[in-house]
Formats: structure tokens, C-alpha cells, sequence
């Protein structure tokens, strides 16, 4: 059993989007972000960087006690080498694909995290912001259009690269993006839609940035220095 400890964030539907492709049986543990519930003791034993999503998987792979993992493309290829799907075997297909699942975790996320937080969750609207992260998504979309050229998935086959990727291209809207622009793109990302796991991964899910925040779950979210909670 993997227990999940998730929020309805791009992030959290990366390991939501795998345990359903995989087939693995799973329990999501609620963490009400908005709350401050990712400051709890109990959850920074598990995830010390107080974000969403970490695991436990009860039953590690050769045994042994219950392994807990934190930070989603860890956690991503904890899991491809566990059930020993969706990562290549070999070491081209290998390197590519963790190439591409850095890029999203290093780049893709964190960019197009702060354009929507610039565009959404600002108390202020901040036109050099909103510009800046608009056009460095925008950039980051040419990227992945460009790797995706001939290919139906960013490492030739499905694998975690994509997983990591598609969730972070469902807001594109919010983040200021018209896929039209991204024909390679837009056919990638119609073809994962379209997988059942993926439906089934996003039933229920409310749409990133869909709603307004109060000031004391902006506070929550983006108001917490080193002080702030200890564990």
C-alpha cells in the first residue's frame, strides 16, 4: 500500500496520475494546504519541506520497514523502479527520460508556479511579474513543443517524464498559454488526456487557480520563513 499525502496541486496529480497508470493500490491522506496542515509534526516527519506530495510506501521493495519519500520527482522515480515500468531499462531511454523529468522539476513547475501565483494569488497585480513568468512559460512550452516534434511522448514512449509534465500544462489557460500556439504540444497533451488513468487520476479534482484565496490562506501559503513552525 502507498499512502498518499496529497492536495489537488500540480504536483499531487503527478503521483496520482502514476498509481493510477500503475495500477497500485493507494491511500490519499488529505493535506488541506490552505490550512496549514503541511505544517503538522506529524506530516514534517515525513515531507521536512513542508510541501505536498510524499509517500509512504508500507511495502518497500525487498522489505523492511514502512520508506517515506518526499519531493514529486523523487517520488516518481521511486515508484518506475519499484514496479520497474514507465523509466527505460536502457541507458539511452533512461537518461533521456530523467533528463526531461528534471527539466520539468527545475524549470516547467517552479516558472510556471510563479506565473500563476503572479497572475491568481498576488495581493497586487505586478505587471514586470505577470510579464516575466508569462514569457518564460511561454518559452519553456516552445521547449517541450519542440522535443515533441514526431514523437507521441516527450521520451518516444509514455513514462514518467510525461506524468511529471502534463499536469503543469492542464492550467495553460491560467498561465496565459493558447496551445494553438504549441501544435506538437497540443497533440501531446490531447493524447494523455485521453488516457483512462488520467481520467480517472483528475475525477473530482478542482481546477488549478479556480479560486480566490483569503488573506489568511495567502498568509499560510506564502507567508512562512524558517521561524515560523517548527516540527
Amino acid at each position: 500500500m502507498i499512502d498518499v499525502y496529497y492536495w489537488g496541486t500540480p504536483n499531487g496529480l503527478k503521483i496520482k496520475l502514476f498509481l493510477e497508470e500503475a495500477q497500485l493500490p493507494y491511500r490519499i491522506i488529505p493535506v488541506d494546504i490552505g490550512k496549514g496542515e503541511q505544517f503538522a509534526p506529524e506530516f514534517l516527519r515525513i515531507s521536512p519541506n513542508n510541501r505536498i506530495p510524499a509517500i509512504v510506501d508500507t511495502e518497500p521493495k525487498g522489505g523492511g520497514p514502512p520508506l517515506s519519500l518526499f519531493e514529486s520527482g523523487a517520488i516518481l522515480l521511486y515508484l518506475a523502479e519499484k514496479i520497474g515500468r514507465f523509466l527505460p531499462a536502457d541507458l539511452r531511454g533512461r537518461a533521456l527520460t530523467l533528463e526531461w523529468l528534471f527539466w520539468q522539476v527545475a524549470g516547467l513547475g517552479p516558472m510556471a508556479g510563479q506565473n500563476g501565483h503572479f497572475t491568481a494569488y498576488a495581493p497586487e497585480k505586478l505587471p514586470y511579474a505577470i510579464e516575466r513568468y508569462t514569457k518564460e512559460t511561454n518559452r519553456l512550452y516552445g521547449v517541450l513543443n519542440r522535443q515533441l516534434e514526431g514523437r507521441d511522448y516527450i521520451a518516444n514512449q509514455y513514462s514518467i517524464a510525461d506524468m511529471a509534465c502534463y499536469p503543469w500544462i492542464v492550467p495553460h489557460e491560467r498561465h496565459g498559454q493558447n496551445l494553438a500556439d504549441f501544435p506538437d504540444l497540443k497533440r501531446w497533451f490531447e493524447r494523455v488526456r485521453e488516457r483512462p488513468a488520467c481520467q480517472r487520476a483528475y475525477v473530482g479534482v478542482t481546477p488549478s487557480y479556480s479560486r480566490k484565496i483569503s488573506d489568511e490562506e495567502r498568509k499560510v501559503l506564502f507567508g512562512q520563513t524558517a521561524t515560523s513552525h517548527r516540527a
